[in-house]
This record gives structure tokens, C-alpha cells and sequence, in this order.
């Protein structure tokens, strides 16, 4: 294995990890986890939990520290994931009036986690 691939794999794993660690800090919260990267035209959504009626879609971001992995959730990928939570929600009874909300997990090089709830709006 090269050593660009080796790099890839431990950094897929180590994302894994993160989401795991994520999802197991919401279904402690009391949150059931519907789907995990889950897959659309417009792109992944790494976890898509349900609270009640609500719908919540989670961006799991991992780097050294905090401020690191805040920093790389850009514009673009915010749009990309609000166009995966709209075709997402198609699919849902109420569709586009589904109560939802969009939130951050950042997992820093230690494992710590901090969730920025309702960290962006949806379109």
C-alpha cells in the first residue's frame, strides 16, 4: 500500500471513528440515528438523527483543534448540504415543512466533541 493510500485509509478511519463518537453523544441525548452518510444527488450528509418530529442533519468535522475543523466548513458545502437536506426531505411526509436543523460536530485531535447546534439555516 502506498503511502498516499495508507494516509487516505487512517484518514477514513479516524472519520469514522469521529461519526461514531458523534452519533453516541446524541442517542445519549436521547436522539435516534436514521441514516449515516447518507447519499444524495446534492451530495453526503454524514448523520441524519431524528428528535421527535425533527429532523436533524449533522456535519461531523475533525481536525487538531476546534477552531481548525469550524474553520473548514466553507459556503459551498454549507449549499451542498442544505440541497442533500432538501432532496432528503422529499422523501418525508410533511417534505420541505418537515421541522429541521442543521448542526455542527467538531471533534478535535483528542476526541472531545463540541455540537453548534442550529450552526446554519436552511434555503
Amino acid at each position: 500500500m502506498s503511502a498516499r493510500n495508507l494516509r487516505g485509509r487512517l484518514n477514513q478511519l479516524s472519520g469514522d471513528a469521529a461519526e461514531g463518537r458523534v452519533a453516541q453523544d446524541y442517542e445519549r441525548r436521547g436522539h435516534r440515528v436514521d441514516r449515516r452518510r447518507w447519499r444524495g444527488k446534492g451530495g453526503e450528509i454524514d448523520l441524519i438523527l431524528r428528535f421527535g418530529q425533527e429532523v436533524v442533519f449533522v456535519e461531523v468535522k475533525q481536525s487538531r483543534d476546534f477552531d481548525s475543523a469550524a474553520a473548514s466548513l466553507g459556503a459551498r458545502q454549507m449549499v451542498r448540504l442544505q440541497n442533500a437536506a432538501a432532496e432528503f426531505l422529499a422523501g418525508e411526509p410533511l417534505g420541505q415543512l418537515t421541522p429541521v436543523r442543521f448542526d455542527v460536530a467538531l471533534v478535535d485531535s483528542m476526541g472531545r466533541l463540541q455540537i453548534l447546534e442550529n450552526a446554519f439555516g436552511h434555503l
